[in-house]
């Protein structure tokens, strides 16, 4: 078959590549300390469950409205309006089978080819990915590594321009767990609202955060008609599988993305989307548990990495991700994320997996075990040290 031009320009996820060639390794008899794939390693609470099985039972299972079940988009804008801080309406919600479809339909709505869209570099490979797709212009803004990796503003401000058309952030931060503080929020927010770009904030981690309360730009003075948030169940509540997300926006912006919705996947899973409604409205102390845990881990795997030769590690403030400096072992960060992988059982992310911006970086997930995490520093010093 000919495939389309634009197919060439379509990214992908490394984790998932990384991951079939672990698996692999383990077919073979090999044992593999899994650090690579970001999903939390905690079962989604039984009382979430429960309300699938429930309403499985009950016959939820048909189609629903595109935008999703009124009774999930009142829980979601009432639950975003307490701990944002803004109003948000069910009007303005559409509810997706995991949160990706959110950033695509915001981008084909948005963006047309030869559009510049800016993004954190290194970030998540499918803002990318999705920008170069459609014929977008990427524009990577760098992290601060010397900041715990915050968002370089000052950079952002200065590239918005005629061309901008739309601006990606994503606060906690996936590869590096870094945080926007509320002053760079604000300041990106006046730039935004002076020439008129909307403002993607993907904040699928923002209730796993170990210091502070989160900040949303779509609170910041002048977003009302211009922040789209990215936010959905999979981290916060373990329910990757479950494939359930959400964007909050205006009104207007909410029906174009229904309509997007309509074309592409219809609706989102009844059953699935109670059970949600259900995780939103029930008791929370598992996600503080689950944060608590993330917490542990964190601080041993930072502890562990900076006692390595050759490696440095800032402490990542939000997600549940490190992304540690490797540029003083003498490797590049593809051969020795292959490296680890082949010699050592250690499944890991290369920085370059994020964007041009990562390289000399490694990601490492820690949503596995605080003994398995031991396991692995312990074979990541074997290698180092060999």
């Amino acid at each position: 078959m000919r495939l389309s031009e634009r197919m060439a320009r379509l990214g992908t996820e490394t984790a998932f590549e990384v991951l079939v060639r672990a698996k692999a390794l383990e077919a073979r008899g090999r044992n593999v300390v899994h650090l690579e794939i970001g999903e939390p390693d905690f079962d989604t609470p039984l009382y979430i469950v429960d309300a699938a099985v429930a309403a499985l039972k009950g016959g939820a299972t048909h189609y629903g409205p595109s935008p999703g079940l009124i009774d999930l988009r009142e829980a979601i804008a009432a639950e975003s309006t307490r701990r944002r801080g803004v109003k948000a309406t069910a009007e303005m919600v559409v509810v997706t089978p995991g949160a990706k479809p959110i950033l695509f339909f915001t981008i084909l709505a948005l963006v047309d080819p030869g559009d510049e869209v800016l993004y954190p570099n290194p970030g998540f490979p499918i803002y990318e990915s999705m920008i170069r797709y459609i014929g977008g212009v990427p524009v990577p803004v760098r992290l601060l590594e010397d900041d715990a990796f915050t968002l370089d503003v000052d950079q952002l401000c200065a590239k918005v321009g005629p061309k901008t058309r739309l601006i990606i952030l994503n606060s906690p931060h996936n590869p590096t767990g870094g945080v926007i503080p509320e002053a760079g929020l604000r300041a990106i927010a006046g730039v935004a609202a002076k020439h008129g770009v909307p403002v993607l904030a993907d904040e699928i981690y923002s209730r796993i955060l170990y210091e502070g309360e989160h900040r949303s730009i779509a609170a910041m003075p002048g977003m009302e008609p211009l922040a789209i948030v990215l936010d959905g169940f999979s981290k916060t509540y373990a329910m990757t599988g479950w494939r359930l997300g959400y964007g909050i926006m205006p009104a207007p912006m909410a029906q174009v993305v229904a309509k997007l919705q309509t074309n592409a996947t219809s609706c989102t899973a009844t059953f699935t989307q109670i059970a949600g409604a259900a995780a939103l409205r029930g008791d929370q102390s598992s996600v503080d548990r689950m944060v608590a845990e993330f917490r542990r881990r964190r601080d041993a795997i930072v502890k562990g990495l900076r006692a390595l030769p050759g490696i440095a590690c800032a402490c990542p403030k939000g997600a549940f991700y490190v992304f540690p400096n490797i540029t003083r072992t003498g490797y590049s960060a593809r051969t020795l994320a292959d490296r680890l992988l082949e010699e050592a059982g250690v499944a890991c992310l290369s920085g370059t997996a994020f964007g041009e911006f990562g390289e000399g970086h490694l990601r490492f997930s820690y949503a596995n075990s605080l003994e398995n995490i031991e396991e692995a520093l312990r074979r990541i010093h074997g290698l180092l040290t060999r």
